[in-house]
C-alpha cells in the first residue's frame, strides 16, 4: 500500500486553532482520486502562513505581487527516483485570506483549508483550471475528495 510522508512547518501561530494532522487525509484521498497504482509513496510539505509570506512567495515565483489562499510548487523530479516515489512539492496556505473566506462563504476554517489542501495537490500533480475544461475535470475530482472527508461541495 502507499504511503504519504507530510511535513508540516506552521510559520503563523493563528494556524494552530487547527489540528494540523487533520490534513493528511486531504492529500492522501486526492492522491487516491487520482492515482491507480496503489504502491504510490509520496511527500509533500504543507506551510501554514501569514498573507504577506504567500505574498512574497507568489511574488518571487510567479511574479504576481498579490496574496492569495494556497500556492503549489511541484517539486523537480529527482534523478535515480522512480516516478513513483518522486516527491509531490510544496503547498502553502494564507492564514488571513483563508479565514476570511472561510468566513465569507459560513464553513469553517478546517473545512475551507482542508478544500484548498486537496486543490493544490492536484495541481502538484499536473491539474489546472485556466481553460472551463480543466477547471471542471479539477472540480469535479475536488468534489469527489470532500465528500469522501464529509466536506460539502465548495463551489
Amino acid at each position: 500500500m502507499g504511503s504519504v510522508m507530510v511535513m508540516t512547518r506552521i510559520e503563523d501561530q493563528r494556524w494552530s486553532v487547527l489540528p494540523v494532522s487533520s490534513m493528511l487525509p486531504a492529500i492522501e484521498g486526492s492522491l487516491a482520486a487520482e492515482t491507480h497504482d496503489p504502491r504510490l509513496s509520496r511527500e509533500a510539505t504543507l506551510l501554514f502562513t501569514s498573507d504577506s509570506e504567500v505574498r512574497a512567495l507568489n511574488a518571487a515565483w510567479r511574479e504576481k505581487d498579490k496574496s492569495t489562499n494556497v500556492l503549489s510548487f511541484p517539486a523537480e523530479p529527482l534523478p535515480g527516483l522512480p516516478e513513483a516515489a518522486q516527491p509531490l512539492g510544496d503547498i502553502a496556505l494564507a492564514f488571513e485570506t483563508c479565514a476570511r473566506e472561510a468566513d465569507e462563504k459560513g464553513i469553517s476554517l478546517k473545512d475551507h483549508a482542508t478544500h484548498l489542501i486537496v486543490h493544490g495537490v492536484l495541481h502538484l500533480l499536473g491539474y489546472d483550471h485556466i481553460s472551463e475544461e480543466e477547471a471542471e475535470a479539477m472540480e469535479a475530482l475536488e468534489r469527489k475528495v470532500l465528500a469522501g472527508l464529509g466536506i460539502a461541495d465548495p463551489y
